[in-house]
């Protein structure tokens, strides 16, 4: 079976080729999928994909006509798939619905550290032969009223290592889980977890419904000075709201890993290019501001299991059998 591979870095051929069952052939293309790359894809019978890959109507269209059937996401969000269209053109869908939760749960817990304790302030500090501690100045996490939006697999990791932190959770999920009410956490409204915490990090999928779900509104009811950690979806946030937080002093602290137009920016050296995004620059010129490049992921148990899920989801298309992961069978 040949597979066409987008947006494939060094650590993606890496993965695959150690991790994925030989019988596939993958043929790489660093470049996004979109309606100019499609024709990449060409005589192959998959393709596999990532976070910022379009497939949107246009594209999966162009895919069918090829005779493509199959996608496979090497990711678990699919926000960036027009599942309507792919069903319809009967193009199978399948993702890695739970790589590592813990991967991306420590991620968030080091950017709450981080930022919290200026670590990334103090590191530069120090190599400049400045001890002083003056502006480094940070809070103990027990204690504190952590407020976790979405308790699925990676919520849920969070939360077990906050809880060994000491601190208090509440928790909104349209499906609670047993296992953080039996932990100690409490589900409440959104109203009252923005009210009452200190730290809000944000763990739920991108829908209509959840799109800016931090936005004007929501950050006035916030804490004055809370922190705030994304580790989900960029879109999550309404980033003018964010950058007006931070300019009142509402938001005190401001942890990305994500932002709403990153398939421009992210997974890309573009440290001799001019970035024109001014938003993005706005966020950056805030020293109480710490953005990573949606590495949360990245760790080796994450790549091993996106790689070996991965390749089971086309070898189950290519057998006509199913491993529960398809959005579209």
């Amino acid at each position: 079976m040949k597979v066409a591979v987008f947006s494939a870095k060094k650590y993606d051929r890496d993965g695959l080729s150690q991790w994925a069952d030989t019988s596939i052939q993958f043929s790489y293309h660093e470049t996004r999928l979109n309606s100019d790359s499609v024709k990449l894809a060409s005589g192959c019978h998959a393709v596999c994909v990532f976070v910022n890959d379009e497939l949107n109507a246009a594209v999966l269209q162009q895919l069918s006509q090829m005779g493509i059937e199959m996608v496979a996401l090497r990711c678990a969000g699919f926000n960036n798939v027009d599942l309507t269209t792919a069903k319809a053109l009967g193009i199978r869908i399948a993702r890695v619905p739970a790589y590592s939760p813990e991967a991306v749960a420590e991620h968030t817990i080091g950017m709450m550290l981080c930022l919290n304790r200026k670590l990334h302030k103090a590191y530069n500090r120090v190599r400049d032969d400045n001890f002083a501690l003056d502006g480094l100045l940070g809070f103990n996490l027990f204690g504190k009223t952590v407020g976790l939006i979405g308790t699925g697999r990676i919520g849920q990791a969070t939360a077990r290592i906050l809880h060994g932190f000491g601190c208090q959770l509440l928790c909104h999920d349209i499906a609670p889980s047993d296992v953080l009410t039996e932990l100690g956490a409490r589900y409440v409204p959104l109203p009252e977890l923005y009210a009452q915490s200190d730290i809000i990090s944000l763990h739920c999928p991108l829908t209509p419904d959840t799109k800016h779900l931090i936005n004007h509104y929501s950050i006035g009811s916030m804490k004055d000075g809370v922190m705030l950690i994304n580790t989900s979806r960029g879109a999550l946030i309404d980033s003018k709201a964010v950058i007006d937080g931070l300019k009142n002093r509402k938001i005190g602290y401001l942890g990305l890993d994500v932002y709403e137009q990153e398939a421009d920016l992210f997974f890309e050296n573009l440290s001799e290019q001019m970035i024109d995004d001014e938003i993005f620059k706005r966020l950056l010129t805030f020293p109480n501001v710490l953005i990573t490049g949606h590495q949360a992921f990245f760790t080796k148990e994450a790549l091993q299991e996106i790689c070996q899920v991965t390749s089971d989801n086309l070898l189950a298309f290519a057998s006509n059998t199913a491993t529960g992961n398809e959005l579209v069978n």
